[in-house]
């Protein structure tokens, strides 16, 4: 390590020979300051007050000067003492601009390669099942919807042609709101029973024609049991156009099944009733776990119950009472049609892993989602 030495020579050619081993160890420990420490420990070796290398020039070549030679060596001290300030600041800027040894292999790396995901386990198998089934009809040209969770007595039931005294607004069926007995019944707030409302407020934005899938959580004041939850997840679809017919509702929705369950599956439709539907009707599907046989082997199939048959979802073609709340929007009944369907996606998690309790689902037990994960 560069230590400045006393001068007893002060000819010009002596000057310059100690001006420039100062440069040359100036520039060698320079070059060789790589991060924050190292350039604190370099600028205060070489301009620090009391005993930097600066410093010592001052008082080891131009005080120890004789009278004759102190102008020659205030002029290489003065010159130096620039040079090493430069120097200094030079290493900085270096080190701000990344060029220091360590940061110039850092970026040896490519940055644009895709980085190392942390993988957070698999997908929980009601929301893989949702995807899988949301993907069906974005195949089929739908597009994704989705509504807030707390909705409001229109949207949840007015709207889809629920008359006044429906069972589903009694609070023994639905959800409310603390507090809301003040307010008008249309304006009280409730957790949605369905994602039917989404439909509302989707066709109150977008005129027809319209295609929708809708995924989401819904609720029911239902005591949980194997087979019940508060909480569950339905996927329901709308379709609106002129001309569209209930052979067009069948075709989709088999097409669907089939394409979700296997194309060995078949579809049934059996007459039943919803308020925003009509004609409204039940599908079903043939057990895609016997076949359709009603048999596992020598013993009856459980999921179908020995029919043959599963429920998998309620469908229909949209009530003309419903179009009259958008009807300024473009979908007078007149002139529109269109069809609607919603399904468990609990109750088809369940077929397809052969759970047989839907608590299951929510209590969180990893061994259970290790299972079917």
């Amino acid at each position: 390590m560069y230590t400045v030495p006393k001068l007893t020579d002060y000819s010009l050619s002596a000057l310059d020979a100690a001006a420039r081993d100062l440069l040359s160890a100036l520039d060698s420990e320079a070059a060789g300051v790589n991060g924050e420490n190292e350039y604190k420990f370099f600028r205060d070796r070489w301009m620090a007050r009391k005993d930097g290398i600066a410093t010592q020039i001052n008082e080891l070549w131009l005080k120890a000067a004789p009278k004759e030679a102190k102008r020659d060596a205030g002029q290489r001290v003065n010159e130096l003492k620039t040079k090493i300030e430069a120097a200094v600041d030079a290493t900085l800027e270096r080190l701000r601009n990344g060029t220091s040894a360590g940061r110039l292999d850092a970026e040896c790396i490519d940055i644009t390669l895709p980085g190392i995901r942390r993988p957070l386990g698999a997908e929980h198998p009601v929301i893989r099942t949702m995807n899988e089934m949301v993907s069906v009809f974005r195949n089929l040209g739908y597009s994704v919807s989705e509504g807030p969770e707390i909705e409001t007595d229109y949207y949840n039931f007015e709207s889809l042609n629920f008359p006044p005294n429906h069972p589903a607004r009694d609070m023994q069926d639905t959800l409310f709101l603390a507090g809301q007995e003040k307010k008008a019944l249309r304006d009280r707030l409730l957790l949605r029973t369905h994602t039917s409302p989404v439909q509302i407020r989707t066709m109150e934005k977008l005129k027809p024609p319209l295609r929708i899938v809708i995924p989401g959580k819904v609720y029911r004041n239902d005591p949980p049991d194997a087979s019940h939850s508060p909480m569950f997840h339905q996927i329901e679809g709308l379709a609106v156009d002129t001309n569209i017919t209930f052979g067009d509702l069948k075709g989709t929705l088999d097409h669907a099944m089939k394409a979700f369950f296997g194309s060995s599956v078949k579809t049934q439709f059996r007459p039943s009733f919803f308020p925003f539907t009509e004609p409204s009707a039940e599908m079903m599907v043939s057990c895609f776990i016997c076949g359709g046989s009603g048999r596992r082997g020598s013993e009856p199939c459980r999921p179908c119950k020995t029919t043959g048959w599963i429920e998998i979802l309620g469908c229909g073609m949209v009530d003309p009472n419903v179009f009259e709340f958008v009807r300024e929007n473009g979908y007078d009944p007149a002139k529109v049609s269109g069809f609607a369907f919603g399904m468990g996606a609990d109750r088809i998690a369940i077929l397809k892993y052969g759970v047989d309790d839907i608590q299951l689902f929510f209590q969180g037990d990893v061994r259970f989602l290790q299972q079917v994960g």
